[in-house]
């Protein structure tokens, strides 16, 4: 089975690779970001208390993070296989996926994590604030947000690699050739 989850630093290009995974294994890739995006659309109970949350500038709270995983998971397209992209985000949320997961009989299979130097990220992400426009991300936010995500993430890959479950994948290079190191993973 392929359940499996991609971790990576902020420009590492997880979004972009779980796309061409998922493709290529012929399983949902399922974002949070998408999975917010899709319940405010429709207006469900759950994207109307996401969208105030978020509406109020606030970080849209574990609880509802976690029941709108829990439903996008217990769709038919994910019964044999997903590759989820931005969660868990924290130990609390490794947890309840494993909960989640066990009430519908799976587990994680294999967590893939992009591996890339700080400094290449930091141009990249440089370079691509540049080409939209955005103002926001210099050299001293960027490398904030990787500071960050190397604390959050830590405690998560711990928990993992204890569990035996994480590939390591070197995310730079052309687009193919990442995802080509992805697949030899998982063989």
């Amino acid at each position: 089975m392929n359940r499996l989850l991609i971790i990576g630093p902020p420009g590492a290009g997880k979004g972009t690779q779980a796309v061409k995974i998922a493709e290529n294994l012929s399983i949902p890739a399922i974002s949070t970001g998408d999975i917010f995006r899709k319940n405010i659309k429709e207006e469900t109970e759950l994207g109307k208390e996401a969208k105030s949350y978020i509406d109020s500038g606030n970080l849209v709270p574990d609880s509802v993070t976690n029941k709108m995983v829990r439903s996008r998971l217990s769709e038919d397209d994910a019964a044999n296989g997903f590759l989820l992209d931005g969660y868990p985000r924290n130990t609390a949320q490794v947890h309840e996926l494993d909960s989640i997961l066990s009430d519908l009989s799976q587990e994680i299979d294999r967590v893939l994590l992009l591996v890339a130097d700080n400094d290449e990220l930091v141009q990249r992400l440089l370079n691509r604030a540049a080409e939209q426009g955005r103002s926001d991300d210099n050299e001293e936010v960027i490398r904030h947000r990787l500071k960050v995500y190397e604390k959050e993430t830590e405690p998560l890959l711990a928990i993992y690699r204890e569990r035996g479950l994480v590939k390591e994948v070197n995310g730079l290079g052309e687009i193919d050739e990442v995802t080509q190191r992805i697949l030899e993973a998982l063989k």
